[in-house]
């Protein structure tokens, strides 16, 4: 469900931030990337399932931790990537943009867009205190961070690939994140395959329309 606080001149200013990036022309040499993490419940099965036409499975199973999932989407060019840790540390964080900063596919790219909301580890200073003042000064020349208004995280476009994920991929007993990773890569090589954008079609004017401001 959509909570819309007061439209106060920051909310507004950070929504049309997002929403004039998502309206701009595809160009690889500044990707948009929206980006999120969520977190998946790890249980084993108590008893050994028994394989045949169908696969079956006891009711019963064994909590083994959980692990946290990152998801990152370009959705206008249908590609996304994805990475399962133990955590979601401010460390985690930072690792997680200095990987796709330098991905092949991005390593030559002027200036790399994430869009993400306002958890307190979504900002520079989680890469600053993992990797220090320079390297953080030089993944900040290519990266900019646009923070969805807060109560606004339905503006994230990585929220709709996440609830995809869920569906498709997790939403089902992974008892460890090995598992978890070889049901990552099977997923988004499939959708990477397939070249699934995402057609988000929420405008400025829209947004004018609908809260009515000017």
């Amino acid at each position: 469900m959509w909570v819309i606080p007061t439209l106060t001149p920051d909310f507004i200013e950070r929504m049309e931030d997002v929403l004039d990036l998502y309206g701009k022309p595809y160009n690889p040499g500044e990707p948009v990337l929206c980006f999120d993490e969520k977190s998946k419940e790890l249980r084993r099965d108590a008893r050994p399932a028994l394989s045949g036409k169908i696969t079956r499975r006891d009711y019963e199973y064994v909590r083994n931790g959980a692990a946290n999932v990152f998801v990152a989407v370009e959705p206008k060019a249908g590609y996304r990537t994805t990475r399962a840790t133990k955590r979601r540390r401010k460390s985690d964080f930072a690792r997680e943009i200095r990987r796709i900063a330098n991905l092949s596919r991005y390593r030559k790219a002027k200036r790399i867009h994430f869009v993400l909301d306002n958890l307190n580890t979504h900002n520079a200073q989680s890469l600053k205190e993992m990797f220090g003042t320079q390297e953080t000064e030089e993944i900040m020349r290519r990266v900019t961070f646009h923070h969805t208004p807060k109560h606004a995280s339905w503006l994230n476009m990585a929220e709709i690939e996440l609830s995809i994920l869920g569906r498709q991929a997790l939403n089902q007993r992974i008892p460890d994140r090995s598992a978890l990773r070889a049901h990552l890569r099977a997923w988004q090589s499939r959708r990477n395959r397939q070249h699934m954008k995402i057609n988000w079609r929420f405008t400025k004017q829209e947004a004018r329309r609908i809260f009515k401001y000017d």
